[in-house]
């Protein structure tokens, strides 16, 4: 069975509870269970999730999945805007990368505007909410 690694940083698991109006009022986790999860295993892919508020942490893991991930769906959270230790894991692995982000980061505060890991991936959703993720998935499965 092939292996996609979902990866969120810094406060992502907050999600369903912070800035709903920006994020939502699901959970992460609820939205994994009942949405990812059976996609995935209905198309035979097994889904490796992780999530962390430590940078170090999440290139660890970028770096794990060298070989052991078919594709990489990431979002980077706010180091998405000034991280390029993880700009430099994703470029440093052979595996895919899909950046997605659940809020546009284009009509929030102009820091949020650029995106250091934007470069070293194969593709970026933004501003679809949570169905972000679920779009990264149905591209790697090819639906």
């Amino acid at each position: 069975m092939k292996v996609i690694t979902i990866i969120n940083g810094p406060n992502l698991n907050l999600t369903g509870k912070r800035e709903q109006d920006k994020y939502g009022n699901i959970r992460f986790d609820d939205f994994l269970k009942n949405e990812i999860i059976p996609i995935a295993a209905k198309n035979d892919y097994e889904i490796d999730y992780f999530q962390s508020n430590h940078e170090g942490d999440i290139i660890d893991k970028i770096h794990d999945c060298e070989g052991n991930s078919h594709y990489i769906i990431i979002n980077p959270g706010a180091l998405t805007h000034y991280s390029f230790a993880i700009h430099d894991a994703i470029k440093a692995v052979s595996t895919d990368v899909i950046e997605v982000h659940i809020s546009n980061i284009f009509n929030r505060e102009k820091w949020r505007e650029k995106s250091v890991i934007s470069p070293v991936v194969k593709a970026i959703i933004i501003g679809f909410g949570l169905e972000g993720y679920k779009l990264a998935l149905l591209y790697i499965t090819g639906l």
